[in-house]
């Protein structure tokens, strides 16, 4: 018996340990899909909003402390995407591992070519202005491929013994992104320079990326909800531009885009602005996949609108 005591002992001794996966928190669901990526299995990652929630404006849960109080990796936007809600839930979470300038915070717009910087002063009376430019850099794919090389970065100083398998997986996502883009490209060449209505500017790159044009917005400002004069200027702007189709997000009322449509035939066509948002989104891959099909067929069978 004694023997057979010592050999396990020693089996045990020889046996690798792996090590725990890094525990990294998103403030999207979109950065948690590019992560899981690029971290695999290495990483343990969980987003505070879902697919379906506006990431301005997210309702800090107890849970959202718990998970940044474990966190070894916060990864966020940036751009002050998440000013309204995310400092005071660090305030609380008591992680020094993810104050600002830690190798515990990512902010993902590093290396992003922003656009929608303002050029001027801003105040609170422009609206929900983003003073450092527009956060939904997400929505252009090839952003999607900068931000998983930085992850890959940060993963490298955090987990050494993996940095080769990130730098790996991040190279191989980027070569899907880059073949998947040509596809998505030659979906949507048909539609160069069509026009659209946007609810929020939350797609700026991807209208730019794909040639789309955005002539006008639901929202006056950015945040700010439609007065019945915006709504009947809309309306003019729409016939006159003979605007087919308005994007918007699936946490948005709907009602006054409903209503546009009815004054003037132009189609409302709810897109996932996010991993998530609508059904067949589930990966960063897919949301492209879905999002250009459905902008195809949209603006394929767009009627004129009435004048």
């Amino acid at each position: 018996m004694r023997w057979l005591l010592a050999f396990v002992y020693l089996a045990v001794l020889a046996s690798p340990v792996a090590a725990a996966p890094l525990t990294v928190v998103t403030t999207t669901p979109d950065l948690a899909a590019i992560a899981k990526e690029v971290g695999k299995d290495r990483i343990e990652v969980t987003s505070m909003a879902s697919g379906l929630q506006d990431p301005h404006f997210l309702d800090p849960r107890p849970s959202f402390l718990v998970k940044l109080n474990r966190a070894d990796l916060l990864i966020e936007g940036g751009l002050e995407l998440e000013v309204g809600w995310l400092p005071p839930l660090l305030a609380s979470a008591r992680n020094p591992r993810l104050r600002v300038g830690e190798p515990g915070r990512l902010d993902a717009s590093q290396g992003i070519q922003v656009i929608g910087v303002p050029t001027g002063p801003v105040d609170r009376s422009q609206g929900d202005v983003h003073g450092k430019g527009n956060p939904h850099f997400l929505m252009d794919p090839l952003n999607g491929a900068i931000v998983a090389d930085t992850i890959a970065r940060r993963l490298c100083s955090l987990d050494a013994g993996g940095c080769a398998s990130f730098k790996s997986n991040a190279q191989a996502f980027r070569g899907r992104i880059e073949a998947a883009l040509a596809k998505w490209t030659t979906i949507l060449a048909a539609y160069q320079g069509a026009k659209v209505v946007g609810y929020h500017d939350s797609w700026p790159y991807f209208t730019k990326r794909f040639g789309l044009t955005t002539v006008g917005f639901v929202e006056p400002k950015p945040g700010v909800p439609p007065p019945p004069s915006h709504v009947s200027e809309l309306a003019d702007l729409i016939k006159r531009e003979q605007v087919p189709v308005i994007l918007m997000e699936p946490y948005h009322e709907r009602s006054i885009p409903d209503l546009l449509a009815r004054q003037t035939g132009i189609k409302v066509l709810v897109l996932a602005p996010t991993v998530g948002g609508t059904p067949g989104t589930e990966s960063y891959v897919a949301l492209f996949d879905t999002d250009v099909a459905r902008v195809a067929e949209a603006l394929g069978a767009a009627r004129p609108v009435a004048r």
